[in-house]
Parts: C-alpha cells; structure tokens; sequence
C-alpha cells in the first residue's frame, strides 16, 4: 500500500479521515448483529484477529526485523487497541451504537483537554458531563444499562491510551504499526473469545460477515487513519473526529434500527460540542497545532 498514494489522491487526507469514520460505524453495525451467534467477545476477536491476518498478508511488515525498541512502540499501541475494542463491544450489547460512540468520546476529549491547560476547557468538560448525565434523565430512553455506559466510559479511557501510544507508533510507519498493532491486538483479544464462544468462532458460515467487520472496522481504517495522523494538522483531524458520535448515531439508525430519544440526541450533541469546542481552541497557542489526536475509535 503506497502511502504517498493514498494521501495525494482527490480526497486526500481529509477524506481518508471520513471514510475511515464511516467505516468503522457500518463495521460495528455488522459486528453487532453477530452478538447471537458468537457474542460480543467472539465478534471482537473474528474481527480483530482476522484484520490482524489481512494486514499482515497484504503489508508483510515482517520484511525488515522488528527491533526491541519498536516492539516497545507497538506493545502498548496494540495493547491498547485490543481492551478498547472488548470494552466497546461490550457495551454495544446494552446501549445504542449512538451513545455509546457519544460515551466512548469522553476519552479522547480528555487527552485534548490536558494537553491544553486552559481555563475555557472546563466548559467543554462540563458539557460532556451535561452530556452524559443527559443519557440518564427522565425520558432519555426507557433504561439505559449502568455496565453498557461503564463499559463505553471504560473504552474512552482506552482510546486515550491509543491516542498516545498511536501516535508515538507512527513514526515506525503508519501501515507497518498499523499492522504490528492489531497483531499485538489480536493476542490480547484472542484468550477472551475463546474462553467465551469456544468453537463457535469457528462457523464457516460467519467467516463472510466476519471478513466484512475485520476490513470495515480495523484494517480498512487504521490503516486510512494512521496516514491522515501523519498529515493532517492535529486540530483539523479533532475536528473531523468530532463528528463520530452523529456518524454512528446515523449507521445505527439506518442499519440497527436503534431510535434515540431527543434526550439522547441533545446528549450527543453535547459531546459533540464539547469536543469542538476542545479542538478548536488546541493550535492557537503561538500559531502551532498541538495537543490530542482523535484517531479512530472500535
């Protein structure tokens, strides 16, 4: 995969970034109608470790040895990617792919807010916390599971892990730390999926679903996003990424039929508003671009 290619074409950066963000939502919409057959640990490990075989195949980044100090790049990355993406998984078997998206965000938000140390943040924090309290009000929706929102709270925290620890990979190259990490991903989920669906994950007849959530979801847009971190200004991509939340909101309306309430909506919004808000104040400080990237969530 030719990376100059991919960031010089008619899109260019910023369509890698959006069709990376549409990716992943239509990815989790599949993953999710294969909760019955294998559960949500079995839909993550399908889907990350056959992402983990395609990217190997098609980038063959053992073609130079990986030194130590690289492992030490990707070991946390990937670490990171695997927890993140059992943690959102999980939550999508209680909470719409909307909110829990909106929940998830609060991770990313924060790197961007202490990476900032302005006073103005604590307006976006305080939104976000608006935001998520609105989830639990009065007419939000008839129940809104407590562990499917502890879950998404406790994938945001992992996002912000793999916002650090992506970025620092990145420099080893963003299609072979793209691969290495959903390698070192696929180890970490691997245990879990089959201590819980055992030979189900074997299925022959999930393979064409699962081939379709391990491209849409991991190796189509880690890939895209990994190139857009390198060239897109920081802010910029924030921005980009502020809009995930209404994106999978959409998918999971379109293709899950899951109706959120205005409650949920005027959440969303809020988390939405939040992070731009967050975004767009990182990069004014002495006409440089600096603070978190938003870089792709499960």
């Amino acid at each position: 995969m030719d990376e100059q290619r991919l960031a010089g074409g008619k899109a260019g950066p910023v369509g890698l970034a959006l069709t990376a963000m549409a990716s992943i939502q239509v990815g989790a919409a599949l993953a999710k109608d294969m909760f019955a057959a294998v559960g949500a640990p079995g839909a993550v490990t399908l889907r990350v470790v056959l992402a983990a075989a395609i990217l190997m195949a098609v980038l063959r980044p053992w073609r130079s040895p990986v030194a130590w100090r690289e492992w030490r790049l990707v070991l946390p990355y990937g670490a990171a990617l695997g927890i993140m993406n059992l943690c959102f998984y999980a939550a999508l078997r209680t909470i719409p792919l909307g909110v829990a998206v909106a929940l998830e965000f609060t991770g990313p938000l924060a790197v961007a807010v202490l990476a900032s140390h302005r006073l103005l943040d604590l307006l976006w924090v305080g939104l976000a916390v608006l935001g998520i309290a609105l989830m639990h009000a009065p007419g939000a929706a008839a129940h809104v599971d407590p562990e499917g929102v502890a879950y998404a709270l406790a994938a945001g925290a992992c996002w912000a892990l793999y916002i650090v620890f992506g970025k620092r990979a990145s420099i080893l190259g963003s299609a072979r730390a793209a691969a290495l990490g959903l390698c070192v991903a696929a180890l970490v989920v691997l245990p879990v999926g089959i201590a819980t669906a055992g030979s189900r994950l074997l299925d022959i007849s999930l393979l064409p679903r699962a081939v379709a959530v391990a491209v849409l979801s991991s190796a189509l847009p880690y890939t895209l996003e990994m190139v857009a971190l390198k060239r897109l200004p920081q802010r910029t991509f924030g921005i980009l990424m502020s809009a995930e939340p209404a994106i999978a909101a959409m998918f999971g309306l379109l293709m899950l039929d899951e109706r959120l309430s205005l409650m949920q909506c005027a959440a969303i919004v809020c988390v939405i508003a939040a992070s731009l808000g967050s975004v767009a104040g990182i990069g004014q400080k002495a006409g440089k671009d600096s603070g978190a990237d938003f870089s792709a969530s499960p």
